[in-house]
C-alpha cells in the first residue's frame, strides 16, 4: 500500500492516550503493540491502511499542519495555544474534560472584582491564550511563562495570578488558590490536516464518521 493510501494519526503521548486508545478501538482501529512499552514512535495497526504516530501533545497540531499526520487527536487547550491555521478541528471526543481558568490566592479573591482588573502580572505556560483574552477585555498584562507548578507562582510573588488547567481543583485549594475567572472548557479534539481532507477526504470522513459513532456510544 503506498502513503498516499495509509492515513496517518498523531496521538499525544501521556495519559491522554489512555483515554484515547479505548474510543479508538471501539471505532474499530488498535495498535498491533503495546504503544506505553515499545520505545516507537511509528505503529502499524489492525487496518492496513492506518498508522500511529506518538508525539509530544503540544507538536500534534504542528504534525498536522504541515501534512505528516492527517488526522491529530490534541487537548484545545494546545489547539488554542497553536499559532497556525493549516487544520480543522472536527470533532470533540469528550475526552479529558477540565476547565481553564484565572485563579488568584484566596485572601485576594475575598475582595478582589475581575470586573475592575485594569492591569495583571500573569505566570502561565498558555501565553498566546493569556495575551488574546485579557486583551480582549483590554487589560494590560504582564506574562510570565512557565513550564508547570503553576500554583507557586503567587505564594512566592512571582505573579499575582496564574492562568491553568483546572480538573478537580484539589491542587488549587491545597495552595491556598480559588478560581476566578472562566476562559474555555476543554477536551479532547480531532483535528485534520487540510490538504489531506480534500485528497483523502472519503476515507477521512468514514473513518471521523466511525469516532463520532464511538463517541456517540461511549459518551
Amino acid at each position: 500500500m503506498n502513503s498516499a493510501e495509509i492515513i496517518n494519526i498523531a496521538l499525544s503521548k501521556g495519559r491522554i492516550l489512555d483515554d484515547t486508545l479505548p474510543l479508538l478501538a471501539h471505532a474499530g482501529i488498535e495498535p498491533l503493540e503495546d504503544m506505553n512499552r515499545s520505545r516507537k514512535l511509528i505503529f502499524d495497526t489492525n487496518r492496513p491502511d492506518v498508522k500511529f504516530t506518538l508525539i509530544r501533545a503540544t507538536d500534534v497540531p504542528t504534525y498536522v499542519q504541515y501534512g505528516a499526520a492527517d488526522l491529530g487527536i490534541a487537548g484545545k487547550d494546545v489547539l488554542m495555544e497553536f499559532d497556525g491555521d493549516g487544520l480543522y478541528e472536527l470533532l470533540d471526543l469528550k475526552l479529558a474534560p477540565c476547565r481553564l481558568m484565572v485563579a488568584e490566592p484566596r485572601e485576594m479573591a475575598r475582595t478582589d472584582d475581575p470586573s475592575k482588573w485594569t492591569r495583571l502580572r500573569i505566570a502561565t505556560k498558555y501565553v498566546n491564550i493569556a495575551k488574546r483574552h485579557f486583551a480582549a477585555k483590554g487589560i494590560q498584562t504582564e506574562i510570565i511563562k512557565l513550564y508547570g507548578s503553576m500554583e507557586l507562582a503567587p505564594l512566592v510573588g512571582l505573579s499575582d495570578r496564574i492562568v491553568d488547567l483546572v480538573s478537580t481543583g484539589n491542587t488549587m485549594k491545597a495552595n491556598g488558590l480559588v478560581e476566578v475567572e472562566h476562559i474555555a472548557d476543554i477536551s479532547s479534539r480531532l483535528v485534520a490536516n487540510k490538504a489531506s481532507m480534500k485528497m483523502k477526504h472519503n476515507k477521512l470522513k468514514a473513518l471521523v464518521d466511525q469516532l463520532a459513532q464511538a463517541v456517540e456510544t461511549l459518551s
